[in-house]
């Protein structure tokens, strides 16, 4: 195997842009901003200028180079084809990836994979589940992202949906509708703004109850600070998230059976007052074999999606 690789985490503000080492080592890492005027025409062309202005500037050759991962924003077939239009990169996508950005390249090997799963495969790599086979990750940030790793592989699909976990049914009875056009997803309850839409209502629901949230603007992580401090109301906001979020996760596990489950993305950084009631509502639900898998706080933030991406390359 070469020496180096490249990892790309394509986001729809900027790219971020690792170069490694094929063992893992994180060599250097910078963003590149993305432009998606024109339904993101330049993406590739800027991304490929970001990684040879790189290679020219550390005197490599494609001779010493193994791939460029990249892990984008929607579903992606056989780690290489974006099948749908990606419509927060301006209406990116429809196109072999791979096979286009490799041209740019010269020529170098390119292997796609979508950004959530690819994140987790970056985990399980060299962060929290390192040393596992087998893990699933969510991501709860705006939106609930996930990805399921089976045996070192990521589990992707046949329509590129593998790992969409964010859109599993948690509440048949919902009338408010989920981003994705169905009702009662799981991103509807445990996303950062899924949190404060349930706090929102629960405040309507218990007009005479007090709490510190009341008559104000909040963000998620005032619902969680509130509760660590008492807040009755606030409490049972993130009680009942856990509450739905144990439930999705003792779904997942009578499927996958995972070593262990990472919890990342910002809203995992409330900590035990998250964690502790989610593993009680996750043990409540699960199939007895699989009561006892440990769920974790990812440990490498921002840099999963680019440690995942290398791994498309050096672990294919």
């Amino acid at each position: 195997m070469k020496e180096y690789a490249f990892g790309i985490d394509l986001g729809g503000t900027t790219a971020k842009v690792g170069l490694f080492t094929t063992s893992g080592q994180l060599v250097e890492k910078w963003e590149v901003p993305t432009d998606t005027s024109e339904q993101g025409l330049r993406i590739l062309p800027n991304l490929a200028a970001a990684v040879q202005a790189k290679m020219q500037e550390k005197g490599l050759t494609s001779d010493q180079v193994e791939g460029v991962g990249i892990g984008v924003p929607g579903p992606v077939q056989e780690s290489s084809v974006v099948p749908i239009v990606c419509a927060n990169l301006g209406g990116w996508g429809q196109q072999d990836v791979a096979a286009n950005l490799s041209a740019l390249l010269g020529g170098i090997r390119v292997m796609v994979g979508n950004d959530a799963n690819v994140a987790a495969l970056g985990e399980i790599w060299m962060g929290a589940a390192k040393g596992c086979r087998s893990a699933v990750m969510v991501t709860l940030g705006t939106g609930v992202g996930g990805g399921v790793i089976v045996n070192g592989k990521v589990i992707d699909g046949a329509h590129g949906a593998g790992g969409e976990i964010g859109h599993i049914t948690v509440n048949p009875h919902e009338t408010a509708t989920c981003g994705c056009g169905k009702h009662g997803c799981l991103e509807q309850y445990s996303s950062a703004t899924g949190v404060v839409r349930c706090m929102k209502l629960l405040l309507e629901a218990n007009p005479d109850q007090p709490c510190v949230l009341r008559g104000r603007d909040f963000a998620a992580k005032d619902v969680f600070d509130a509760a660590r401090a008492g807040d009755a109301l606030a409490a049972r906001e993130v009680d009942e998230m856990a509450n739905v979020l144990g439930l999705a996760l003792a779904t997942i596990a009578a499927t996958a059976d995972p070593e262990v489950f990472l919890v990342g993305g910002g809203v995992a950084r409330a900590g035990e007052v998250l964690f502790k009631p989610l593993a009680e509502h996750y043990k409540t639900y699960a199939f007895k074999s699989c009561r006892e898998t440990p769920i974790k706080q990812a440990s490498l933030g921002n840099d999963a999606g680019i440690y995942g991406a290398v791994r498309l390359i050096v672990g294919a």
